[in-house]
């Protein structure tokens, strides 16, 4: 069996200790999902500025493992609200994701994110070493 080990960034939210989860699992492969908390564990409360914190906490989780965007094979993204949000999400992801080879990417329609109006969940594949 493989063995697992939590990865957290450095500036981790408090939302990992108050609800008890990590911020990614190593495992060969890296799972991690986000949200776009601010220090305290709340939600950024603007969508745009909830979405691209979320990234943000995203990029730190991956360098924290040791991989980046580039590095991501598999996406999904939760919306409280998709029809309205993916106006504003769309230019927010091209700035995370510029350039094809685009991850696959499945959006949810959700009713409830514990606050929060979006979440990413990403895998990814920790580079092996040169």
């Amino acid at each position: 069996m493989t063995a697992r080990t939590a990865i957290f960034p450095a500036d981790r939210h408090a939302l990992y200790t108050q609800h008890g989860y990590s911020a990614a699992i190593q495992s060969g492969d890296l799972v991690s999902g986000q949200v776009g908390a601010r220090e305290d564990g709340t939600a950024e409360p603007d969508f745009g500025a909830q979405a691209r914190l979320a990234f943000r906490n995203l990029r730190a989780t991956l360098e924290a493992a040791g991989c980046s965007f580039d590095d991501i094979v598999d996406v999904t993204t939760f919306h409280t609200d998709p029809q309205n949000q993916f106006e504003i999400l769309m230019p927010i992801k091209d700035e995370f994701f510029p350039a094809p080879p685009f991850p696959n990417w499945t959006a949810v329609g959700v009713t409830w994110l514990a606050g929060f109006d979006f979440e990413i969940k990403v895998i990814a594949r920790i580079p092996q070493a040169v």
